[in-house]
């Protein structure tokens, strides 16, 4: 199955090393397939489940990604190993260089755990995550509901997420 028409969204995040740059250049690497490719702010939020570490650095990537879900899983598990992302020496939710998740598939859905559920399971709960990709998309819907993430977010207790600084505010 390709997804050559259907706009694909992808959550980073990291909290070890220099983030910042990990996340400017995980961007640019994703930029080499990703067409059109859409970047939104940075943000900087407070850990969860796992509260016992730095806060996080996050943000949203839009594009065209023209190959298949598994192709594109393959690609963007590529970029985390080069950042230094060892899912077998990390706990699990824990500190992590960087961390590329699959936030949607256009309004495809997919459910082959555990290697690959699209949207994102924890999409719905988690601000970090929403905040970014509605930057992006803003009328975007969960495919599975129908229901606009923006609501969503809405209705989601305050998580602590912040633009990263004031200066990326200012940039857009």
């Amino acid at each position: 199955m390709t997804n050559s028409s259907n706009p694909v969204v992808l959550g980073l995040g990291s909290n070890r090393g220099d983030s910042r740059t990990i996340l400017r250049q995980a961007i640019a690497d994703l930029g080499t397939r990703l067409q059109g490719l859409r970047a939104s702010r940075l943000y900087k939020s407070d850990p969860r489940y796992v509260l016992d570490q730095g806060q996080f650095f996050n943000c949203a990537v839009a594009g065209i990604f023209p190959g298949s879900p598994e192709e594109l899983l393959s690609f963007i598990q590529e970029i985390e190993a080069r950042y230094g992302r060892n899912r077998n020496l990390e706990r699990p939710k824990g500190e992590r260089t960087l961390d590329i998740d699959i936030l949607l598939l256009g309004n495809t859905i997919i459910d082959n755990p555990p290697t690959l559920i699209v949207p994102h399971p924890l999409l719905i709960e988690r601000k970090f995550a929403l905040l970014p990709l509605l930057e992006l998309e803003p009328e975007a819907r969960d495919p599975r509901s129908g229901e606009y993430y923006w609501h969503i977010y809405e209705n989601l207790e305050a998580q602590g997420i912040y633009y990263a600084d004031f200066d990326d505010y200012n940039q857009r």
